[in-house]
């Protein structure tokens, strides 16, 4: 029947799917979508956008500090509302749910709300066991929170998927991991009021970023009243009678607290998508391999977003979704940069940074020449915080071209998605020092930077 076979058919209505799907349907395709949970995604329903609202709540602690330093009289200490934040937080993610269901519907996309798992290389099977026909099969399922199989008492902890959920704000918390996720909802737990510990098994926090951002935000979370663990994992998860976690260290060591939170990574959701039975290969950690045209080893089967070994960012995935639907059903080619790609992260202070951090830019270049800023954000001035912003560029210095921005403080990712614009067209360190500063702004220092930094000594 014509009514059960689409031109397009796909799994997934995160920000990966939903672009692809509803592109390809202006170019005319015939497209329909599955998803088993709420629409939307990682991204909108259990990521990037719920956890900067709560980032946001963290950071009022600091205003109404701050406010005394300008004249501000707090008649009574604020208090917090953790039901409060939730429930509005809840209701925000309600109605962008609604947006991209009506987004769907607006693009003549046909949905369906329920699992669907690949029966053939033209065909998917629908939870209700209706089985549809489709010339191409889209797989934007986007990843889950791992938390380590051989962990004993992994039952006890959450993931960041149920941190958006909590009954109550815990008193105190541990967060295992070091990397985006586990630094900033370290941010957000301490801001609320939560005694935060980030645990992580390697030497310093953030693998693979500048280090001088590293360091800064450790000495930054340090001051915040934010332990750091490095070096140690758990090996077992207790729950005590009183309802207490205990974590057992691997150096006989515990730590307790009313939650412990992995954030210790992402794996691609592939489970049940009946990929192995169809000869879909699959990588190490069971992304699907994908050609430069999104397809997998199987001709008729395509993937994007986090479940590819693509960046796991949102931008990445909607312009993966958007690139895919252009040169299937339109036939145009749209290449995309995944090199320069600028990232925040939302710790407090802010991180913001694109290019090539230091430790790449001694092994990808023949020399390299540091500027390197570090001062107190003018509004610490006068509320006295101990507070610092850390700017840094990188430049080639063969070229003279700006290789790397490195931002720690507040607005960081503003400035570098701004900063990042200039990279992708090549300036010149010479260029950004022509531009005029816009005074007084934390910006300026990056086109007033004039001092060089020694790189480290070559062994």
């Amino acid at each position: 029947m014509a009514g059960d076979h689409y031109d397009l058919f796909v799994i997934g209505a995160g920000s990966g799917g939903v672009r692809a799907a509803r592109i390809a349907s202006g170019h005319g395709a015939r497209v329909a979508l599955a998803e088993a949970d709420r629409f939307g995604g990682t991204c909108v329903i259990r990521g990037c956008v719920p956890k900067k609202l709560l980032v946001y709540a963290s950071r009022f602690a600091d205003d109404f500090e701050d406010a005394r330093g300008f004249g501000w009289t707090l008649d009574a200490a604020p208090r917090f509302d953790w039901s409060a934040l939730i429930a509005a937080k809840d209701k925000e993610i309600a109605r962008l749910e609604g947006l991209y269901r009506q987004t769907l519907a607006n693009a003549g996309v046909t949905t369906f709300a329920e699992r669907a798992e690949i029966a053939s290389p033209t065909s998917i099977r629908l939870a209700s066991g209706r089985e549809i026909g489709a010339d191409k099969i889209l797989i934007a399922t986007g990843g889950a929170p791992y938390v380590e199989p051989e962990l004993a008492g992994r039952e006890h902890v959450i993931t960041s998927d149920q941190a958006f959920h909590l009954a109550a704000l815990p008193e105190e918390i541990v967060i295992v991991g070091g990397g985006y996720i586990a630094v900033e909802f370290a941010g957000i737990f301490a801001g609320l009021g939560a005694r935060t510990t980030l645990l992580y098994r390697g030497d310093k926090i953030l693998r693979g970023f500048d280090a001088d951002l590293r360091d800064g935000l450790s000495e930054a979370y340090a001051k915040r009243g934010i332990r750091i663990v490095t070096g140690r994992n758990f090996t077992r998860i207790e729950k005590r009678a009183d309802g207490r976690l205990v974590g057992h260290l691997d150096d006989g060591g515990t730590l307790a607290a009313d939650q412990i939170m992995y954030a210790t990574g992402r794996r691609p959701k592939v489970a049940g998508l009946g990929l192995e039975a169809l000869g879909v290969k699959c990588g190490w950690n069971g992304h699907v391999v994908v050609d430069d045209e999104f397809r997998s080893s199987v001709p008729t089967i395509f993937a994007v977003g986090d479940v590819t070994d693509h960046p796991q960012l949102t931008p990445v995935a909607i312009r993966d979704g958007h690139a895919f639907a252009d040169r299937m059903f339109a036939n145009k080619t749209r290449d995309i940069d995944y090199e320069n790609i600028p990232t925040a992260v939302f710790s407090t202070p802010e991180i913001g940074t694109v290019g090539l951090p230091e430790h790449l830019a001694a092994e990808r270049t023949h020399a390299y020449d540091v500027y390197l800023a570090r001062f107190r954000p003018m509004r610490a001035t006068i509320s006295g915080r101990d507070e610092r912003t850390i700017m840094k560029l990188i430049v080639d210095t063969e070229s003279d071209r700006v290789i790397g921005c490195h931002v720690l403080g507040p607005e960081a990712g503003e400035m570098v998605q701004m900063a990042a614009i200039a990279m992708r067209l090549g300036a010149t360190k010479a260029q950004f020092d022509a531009t005029m500063p816009l005074h007084p702004s934390a910006a300026e220092e990056l086109v007033t930077m004039r001092t060089k930094r020694a790189p480290p000594a070559t062994p």
